[in-house]
């Protein structure tokens, strides 16, 4: 069998959401996760970014405004994962959840990375995490990699702002 294989400087480039209400999206990924919005379409779409590119997250109503989430126990996107470049960062994030009382589904430590997990007003997962460098990876004994899910400690998290 010929395995095709992707170029490994291949990269996940952007993620297009459906969802019920743009002002209110727009409140949660522009106003609350700090993306900025890079181009409108009237009051159906919007494109956001960090660092300006082009968009990393689009958002429109096309299905309809005001329509119902997508059911949670149904085929579709699980969730999208936002990158954040350090440690740091994802705790100023994390800061910003907890000053707006915004609630957290979950929170990992994965050992590969560090993760929060949320969901957006239409009821989209979104996982907000950072990566350790590869050599702090774990791997079990014959090399492979082994992820984990443990308890990530908040306060430890929080903690990166003291620093």
């Amino acid at each position: 069998m010929n395995e095709a294989r992707i170029h490994p400087g291949t990269r996940i480039g952007h993620v297009h959401l459906k969802v019920a209400n743009i002002e209110r999206a727009l409140g949660f990924y522009r106003d609350l996760l700090g993306f900025e919005v890079t181009q409108r379409y009237g009051e159906d779409a919007a494109f956001l970014s960090a660092g300006g590119y082009h968009h990393h997250i689009g958002l429109n109503t096309w299905a309809g405004r005001n329509v119902p989430p997508a059911p949670r126990k149904a085929a579709g996107l699980f969730h999208l994962a936002i990158l954040y470049p350090e440690r740091r960062e994802l705790a100023k994030a994390l800061r910003a959840l907890v000053d707006a009382e915004y609630p957290l589904d979950g929170a990992s430590d994965h050992g590969v990375s560090e993760a929060l997990y949320l969901r957006d007003p239409d009821d989209n997962g979104v996982e907000l995490y950072w990566d350790r460098s590869k050599e702090e990876w774990p791997y079990d004994k014959n090399g492979g990699l082994a992820m984990v899910t443990e308890h990530l400690d908040l306060k430890g998290l929080l903690a990166e702002l003291d620093s």
